[in-house]
């Protein structure tokens, strides 16, 4: 090969990879922010037994339902998971009252720590929001031995009631509009489009 078209071919590699590095750290900046814009709650049930399972949905039905007042006023990510913190105890409360009256003696224990959770789809047939996989901070609440199936959702902005609505709640799309950039909005709420499923397939990739 000619030695000019082998230094033209080391440039057009080298180009090449350059703009694949960057792209790279812009998909990955743009997921690590959508990541730290978000409280996760992460409920595990003490067995895979059906039984457990039904006190584990129990119980994450009774923490977003008398806990979400909690996070009404939380402007970020951040002060949602301090709030989760400071009223650790009253949400422990919640879980163990809600399982003393369905019969079980089972202990809880929550905390607020990162938490590796897989790319999950939100909303009516799982086409409302898609979060991508990786590490988030969370509200992790353990059942029992915690051994069972992991149940997850989105304290903050509230989404652990839109598997079964059409849409996103208007509120829970503002505050996610008003920590996102819209490229990121659209990462996770379009990830059917062509160049955005392939972003997300980064995301995916990246968040491992």
């Amino acid at each position: 090969m000619p030695k000019i078209n082998s230094m033209r071919l080391v440039g057009v590699i080298c180009a090449a990879a350059l703009v694949s590095s960057t792209y790279l750290s812009y998909v990955s900046a743009q997921t690590s922010h959508i990541r730290s814009s978000v409280l996760r709650m992460h409920v595990v049930a003490n067995s895979s037994l059906e039984a457990d399972r039904q006190l584990k949905l129990a119980v994450k039905d009774a923490v977003t339902d008398r806990c979400g007042f909690l996070f009404r006023d939380c402007g970020s990510a951040a002060e949602a998971a301090e709030t989760a913190q400071n009223n650790i105890g009253f949400i422990k409360y919640v879980a163990e009252d809600t399982l003393r009256k369905l019969g079980s003696s089972f202990e809880v224990s929550c905390s607020i720590g990162s938490c590796s959770f897989p790319t999950k789809r939100y909303g009516e047939d799982n086409g409302i929001l898609t979060l991508p996989a990786g590490d988030y901070t969370a509200l992790n609440i353990m059942i029992g031995s915690a051994e069972g199936e992991n149940w997850w959702c989105v304290m903050y902005p509230p989404l652990c009631f839109v598997d079964g609505v059409a849409e996103l709640p208007e509120a829970s799309e503002e505050l996610l509009s008003g920590e996102l950039s819209s490229s990121e909005t659209e990462l996770i709420t379009e990830p059917d489009k062509p160049q955005v499923r392939i972003k997300f397939k980064l995301a995916e990739l990246l968040g491992r």
